[in-house]
């Protein structure tokens, strides 16, 4: 039996009696709901044609209530309309539709992209939505950590990349999945890592790709409510909602919160020659910025075909509703947000100072106690680093990640960039009077090389991406110390070696919120592709066997974690520009109060008179050791200088806890070629 049923809210919402389906569509004449048996069905085994005659149409919303089905159905939608791109009207009767707002996503194993771009019925190849009843699953009172920004370090990582790999010790029906990730949550404690970021989890379409490649990133959502399912190790799309909670409820047992790479900027159906898979099919014209000069073009901020028109009406409630279901109803704690600038154009693309999309995320009560992080910059030149929108959000900073490659490769007039970064750029973020941790501090991420690669290669090789090397960045300010790519060279490799230790100790004691690549710890490579988007392979996959080869490095990596959290000052409420004021920095050259910042310059020495330590940094980017001279101790106020890192020495020796570390009585002290040595002297003796 089919009952008028209502317009909210939006999607499928399983009651006791059925399923009340809910859908806009402003354009379209006509919509039908689709029942189907399973995902692999080539029609449906029931067609519900929504009526306006008979109140099946609020406004501009479609609507019914089915009875007799529930949780588990598999249903889609066809919408009927005009089908004229010159007006942005892309409506085709064959394609069978995702609904926007569905909570889950059944994926046939003949799902094929090609057939949503071609002419033809869609039924047999199309993913379809599924009803979930959300409320049915027990959280066993989880509670998120809740961990304090000053007390926070991000692990960017991909969830099938973490465990995929033959060496990870998770058995194969779990390797690269949800359940999988859990079973190597001791491996992130062990590391110290308060939060994971991971790449995007919203379900995307894998096939778009080059030919024979997969998209393994996942920065093509075509649902902003269900998770992907191909990172599940059950077949059941609610089996597979679940499992992800159960991921994220073992990360919060062990006190680690969980941050999503969110991509509200475009989708999986790409250009005008792109896939016909929900949005487009529904309202072409709503969901997406369409060229003012030619409506059958796509305006493409995002640099991937197509770009969300973020502050449509429409469209901004679907990305609050999307944000708030994430928190409410998957536990997550926070958001990273793709090309966030792209949600700071109108709904003509061009940038305004008030979006309201932000505004709606800024101020709204569900999200303030999230984490909310900008990428702060798009495809099409928007840059907005230090100028992004709003109190709440973090940013990433990637000129922390361009200032610090820049000095350790030694390039000119960059010392006096370093100090900026290393006290969380009080040139982008001091006047604004934002705490220090408005800045997320990186040094690498996915988008680009490795960490272990960026002192292996000068140059990108991203062939085997079939763009003939086109793709991916080519200012990656890189060095290879002396030989492309692999060596055995032990020179070569100890040099290597320093200067990954020399960018870990920068990214993880400067001021600001440390963000750490997955497996940079131990020295992963992806053989100098920085653009592996579309490499679902050993290429990309962590590989844990590097643990052991490369095990001082992944020591080193520890140590810094664990001693960052235990004196990452607490000072809450405090502006970056006070905190500045209160904590004493002084500014040396290889002699003291003697800063040189000629452009030549490749060193860098400061004081910083800390609350439980005082901080001693010497930094040579030269290719001699360089002397420096040593601060005198105020009797009474600190002990004696100890030398907690020493980036040129080999393991175990490169990092001593303060306890232990070896006493530095002399007043002068010799750092080698492109090293770091960082002395503290503890103030709690006073």
């Amino acid at each position: 039996m089919i009952d008028t049923g209502q317009s909210f809210p939006l999607g499928a919402t399983p009651r006791p009696e059925g399923v009340n389906f809910s859908v806009y569509s402003k354009h379209c004449d006509a919509l039908e709901l689709l029942l189907f048996d399973g995902p692999e069905d080539r029609r449906p085994s029931r067609v519900i044609r929504l009526d306006p005659s008979r109140n099946h149409r609020t406004f501009h919303y479609w609507h019914a209530f089915v009875r007799g089905i529930g949780p588990g159905q598999v249903y889609a939608y066809r919408a009927e309309g005009r089908h004229a791109p010159e007006e942005g009207l892309r409506y085709d009767r064959e394609k069978v539709l995702l609904d926007p707002y569905g909570r889950g996503v059944a994926v046939p194993r003949g799902y094929d992209r090609e057939a949503a771009r071609r002419p033809g019925d869609t039924a047999a190849t199309a993913m379809k939505s599924v009803v979930a009843d959300l409320g049915a699953y027990d959280w066993e009172g989880d509670i998120s950590p809740g961990h304090a920004f000053s007390k926070t370090v991000i692990y960017e990582m991909h969830v099938r990349g973490f465990t995929r790999h033959p060496s990870s010790g998770v058995s194969n029906e779990k390797r690269g999945t949800y359940a999988g990730l859990i079973e190597k949550i001791p491996y992130l404690q062990e590391l110290g890592v308060t939060a994971v970021e991971l790449l995007p989890v919203f379900q995307f379409d894998p096939q778009e790709a080059p030919p024979g490649l997969t998209n393994y990133w996942g920065y093509n959502p075509i649902s902003f409510f269900a998770p992907h399912c191909g990172y599940a190790s059950r077949d059941n799309p609610l089996d597979v909602v679940d499992e992800f909670r159960d991921m994220v409820k073992a990360l919060h047992r062990a006190g680690i919160e969980v941050i999503l790479d969110v991509v509200y900027n475009h989708t999986a159906e790409a250009g005008q020659d792109g896939a016909t898979l929900s949005f487009r099919g529904l309202d072409n014209s709503s969901y997406y910025i369409l060229e003012r000069g030619d409506r059958s073009q796509y305006a493409n901020y995002s640099g991937t075909g197509n770009t969300l028109n973020a502050n449509h009406a429409v469209v901004r409630r679907l990305i609050l509703d999307s944000l708030r279901h994430w928190v409410t109803e998957m536990h997550v704690d926070g958001f990273r947000f793709d090309l966030a600038s792209i949600l700071s154009r109108d709904i003509e693309g061009r940038p305004v100072m008030n979006p309201p999309v932000l505004w709606d995320i800024e101020t709204d009560p569900v999200l303030s106690g999230t984490k909310l992080i900008a990428e702060a910059w798009d495809a099409s030149g928007l840059y907005q680093v230090g100028s992004f929108f709003g109190d709440h959000w973090k940013e990433w900073n990637g000129r922390f990640r361009d200032d610090v490659r820049g000095f350790f490769r030694g390039d000119r007039g960059h010392v006096e960039k370093l100090a900026a970064r290393f006290l969380a750029s009080p040139d982008i973020y001091g006047l604004q009077r934002r705490e220090p941790e408005q800045s997320i501090n990186f040094v690498t991420c996915h988008d680009g090389f490795t960490l272990n690669d960026l002192v292996s290669y000068d140059e990108k090789h991203n062939w085997e991406n079939q763009e003939e090397n086109r793709d991916g960045a080519d200012d990656n300010r890189s060095w290879n110390c002396g030989i492309e790519g692999p060596t055995d060279d032990p020179e070569i490799e100890q040099l290597r070696n320093q200067q990954i230790k020399n960018f870990l100790t920068t990214n993880l004691l400067a001021l600001g919120v440390p963000m750490v690549l997955m497996g940079d710890e131990a020295c992963r490579t992806q053989r100098g592709n920085n653009n592996p988007y579309c490499h679902d392979s050993e290429l990309t996959w962590f590989d844990w066997e590097l643990l052991e080869r490369h095990a001082g490095l992944h020591r080193f990596v520890k140590k810094l974690i664990h001693f960052r959290l235990r004196v990452a000052p607490e000072a809450p409420g405090m502006s970056l520009s006070d905190l500045l004021h209160a904590v004493p920095v002084h500014w040396h050259g290889v002699k003291l109060n003697e800063p040189d910042v000629a452009r030549h310059s490749r060193s860098l020495a400061f004081s910083v008179e800390g609350f439980r330590y005082w901080w001693h940094f010497m930094l040579n980017a030269y290719t001699e050791p360089l002397t420096f001279e040593l601060p005198s101790l105020r009797e009474g106020e600190a002990s004696q200088w100890r030398r907690l890192i020493d980036t040129h020495r080999r393991s175990p020796h490169d990092f001593a806890d303060p306890d232990e570390a070896e006493v530095v009585t002399e007043s002068e002290h010799v750092v080698q070629s492109h090293s770091t040595v960082v002395l503290v002297a503890d103030r709690g003796q006073r």
